[in-house]
């Protein structure tokens, strides 16, 4: 079986070696905010031995919209940036596993930002990237929050354009990507983050189109997906591909449900992905549709969002390996 490397920590290193019937012991996803007539403080869990649906009785610190979401597998997941009723948040709240109960760091973005991107590097950091500012700006900075610690500093390298609204995804102990975006024109561009040393390339494949509103996830080791989004014909329902080996980029046979904007994704590597929610040009949508890896084939939950809603976000819990 496939080592998930998003669970691995130096101390299991010097506790054991691996003997290759390791199985991952996945636990949930959240996703947590968004927006539907109005913003939204509670955060739905999809538990992965069965699908099933439960709500936290934790919310976030405010009812608030199109934040980061990104996850320390086995520790905590964190929702952070964001924008409530007082304006843009520069706020990170804090999901500890597995009692999934709230607390709020005491380090902050480096400054307030809606429509970032969320990714992890599991055992070490958590990024934020992108969004734009109250002024209007785009941004291209990316923020990193070290665990276990929960220390933030800034990275020297950026995104390849100031830009918001983009969707991301991590191979987990390699390096993440950030996929499309807006930042005056929709963009297909996809820039890689390696994590050994914080550097930012792009990769020579793109998305299938130009698009924003897009979401991300991966099959930690083996490929990341960017799904939906919206380009200049409309609502996307097609799922792109990155193949981590030579990062290049196929589109599944498999669509989402509908066209979908402004959804939200995570994933329980090495079984299935989910894409959730988002907006179908007409209407806030509240189902999530299942990937199945490997063989990329989709289902529907029966289980639903709480609510219908757009802009908000997703990260995971993929627990250890035992």
């Amino acid at each position: 079986m496939r080592f998930d490397s998003r669970s691995l920590v130096s101390t299991y290193i010097s506790a054991w070696m691996p003997t290759g019937d390791e199985t991952p012991q996945s636990v949930a996803g959240y996703f947590g905010g968004g927006y539907t007539s109005s913003n939204v403080s509670g955060i739905d869990k999809i538990t992965f031995a069965g699908d099933t649906k439960s709500t936290l009785s934790a919310t976030l610190s405010s009812a608030r919209q199109s934040m980061a979401g990104f996850a320390n597998s086995n520790t905590a997941g964190y929702f952070a940036g964001g924008q409530d009723s007082g304006g843009f948040l520069s706020g990170i709240d804090k999901i500890t596993f597995p009692a999934d109960t709230k607390s709020t760091l005491s380090a902050t973005l480096t400054t307030g930002r809606m429509h970032l991107g969320g990714m992890a590097n599991s055992g070490v950091a958590g990024y934020s990237s992108g969004g734009s500012d109250a002024a209007g700006n785009y941004l291209s900075g990316i923020d990193k929050i070290a665990f276990p610690a929960d220390t933030k500093t800034t990275l020297a390298a950026t995104l390849s354009s100031t830009r918001d609204r983009t969707g991301a995804m991590a191979n987990s102990g390699t390096a993440g990507y950030v996929g499309g975006g807006f930042g005056g024109s929709n963009r297909q561009d996809i820039d890689k983050i390696t994590f050994s040393a914080d550097t930012k390339s792009t990769l020579s494949a793109t998305l299938t189109t130009a698009r924003d509103g897009l979401a991300g996830m991966a099959d930690s080791g083996v490929a990341g997906y960017f799904g939906g989004g919206e380009d200049s014909g409309g609502y996307r329902s097609d799922i792109d591909k990155i193949t981590f080996s030579a990062d290049t980029k196929s589109t599944l046979a498999a669509t989402l449900t509908s066209g979908n904007w402004r959804l939200a994704a995570m994933a329980n590597s090495g079984t299935a992905g989910y894409f959730a929610g988002g907006y179908d040009g007409s209407t806030n949508l509240s189902g999530i549709d299942k990937i199945a890896f490997p063989a990329d084939t989709k289902s529907t939950l029966s289980a639903t969002l709480t609510s219908a809603r757009r802009h908000f976000a997703g990260m995971a819990d993929n627990g250890t390996i035992l």
